[in-house]
């Protein structure tokens, strides 16, 4: 199931309580844990969170809830995550921490940062289709990164543009009074673009103890969350290719993050989702060659090949045998290849 902390929407009761609603009532009407926002770490799924911010946005007849929830976080809402970023060397270095560590954050969504002609763009994407509200989490997303960038930047950052995956709102305003800056709406992704220059900004240099003792701490987490993440892939994988839906956008979709995640977060493992597909493929194939009567035209129809000789092809780079050869090999006894 996706889930993200309530770290980063820890401001949340104090936004009801501003607006005249009693967070302990909205809590309740929804059946959620009275105590769900005493700890950070405590977890909540995006649907719960959907139809919190929902509900509230109803409830306070505020329909920029998730904007106001969202200026109240900054790097120390993410936790050990973004203390690690406030201890890097520069700011380009802090984001493509937080980038990187962002797995411990979220389930589901996707932090990203990429850099062309001169501009830089800090981008938030979820992959919940079904979660309510993504237009209040997208709201409170960009809020979030605006805060983390004049953390990292100075007072005297700005961004260029501010881009929105939603249509423009009836009242702009609570908008342009806290970024500032051009808003674009009805655009492809939620975005905060910027001037790449500003990724030099240098920060403060941080007790060489305490950021040992930060990399140690995220680095026993990303163990754990990483655990066997490979080995999942491939479990998915090996259904996900004879049913014939195992390219890399829908084997993402399954772990709730986008390409570019799975991607990343195999590479910190070692591996790729390419290198993966192929042993999971080869490692199917060698099955059905020596287990089935198939001929190589149905093994390689049924692995995803267009055909037999791209099949062939590939068989022969993982083996150094042609399939016919292979088969051959093992239903002689001359041992797995």
């Amino acid at each position: 199931m996706a889930t993200t902390r309530i770290g980063v929407i820890a401001g949340l009761p104090k936004v009801l309580a501003s607006l005249g609603v009693n967070p302990g009532e909205v809590l309740a009407e929804l059946g959620l844990e009275p105590g769900l926002f005493d700890n950070p770490d405590n977890r909540i799924s995006f649907v719960a969170r959907g139809r919190l911010l929902a509900h509230c946005a109803q409830r306070t007849a505020c329909p920029h809830f998730g904007l106001l929830v969202g200026q109240q976080a900054n790097l120390r809402s993410f936790g050990l995550i973004g203390l690690l970023a406030r201890s890097a060397q520069d700011a380009g270095a802090a984001l493509r921490s937080l980038v990187g560590h962002f797995h411990l954050q979220a389930h589901g969504s996707a932090l990203n940062l990429e850099i062309e002609g001169g501009l830089a763009v800090l981008s938030y994407e979820s992959y919940q289709p079904q979660a309510a509200a993504t237009d209040q989490a997208g709201d409170g997303a960009l809020a979030i990164a605006f805060n983390i960038l004049r953390e990292l930047c100075g007072p005297d950052w700005m961004p260029i543009e501010l881009t929105f995956a939603h249509g423009k709102p009836p009242d702009v305003a609570p908008f342009q009074r806290f970024f500032k800056a051009r808003l674009r709406f009805d655009a492809e992704q939620y975005a905060v673009i910027f001037s790449a220059t500003w990724l030099g900004r240098s920060l403060p240099a941080t007790d060489p103890d305490m950021l040992r003792l930060l990399e140690e701490q995220i680095g026993k987490l990303d163990r754990q969350d990483n655990n066997d993440f490979a080995e999942q892939v491939r479990g998915v994988l090996r259904h996900a290719l004879v049913a014939g839906h195992a390219g890399a956008d829908q084997i993402a979709a399954l772990f709730s993050v986008d390409r570019r995640t799975l991607n990343r977060r195999l590479n910190a493992l070692g591996t790729g989702f390419r290198q993966i597909r192929d042993e999971v493929s080869f490692e199917i194939s060698r099955q059905l060659l020596l287990e089935s009567t198939l001929d190589l035209v149905q093994v390689a129809e049924l692995l995803g090949f267009s055909t037999a000789s791209a099949f062939s092809r590939a068989f022969r780079q993982w083996s150094g045998y042609t399939p016919s050869a292979w088969r051959t090999l093992a239903k002689a006894g001359s041992g797995e290849q």
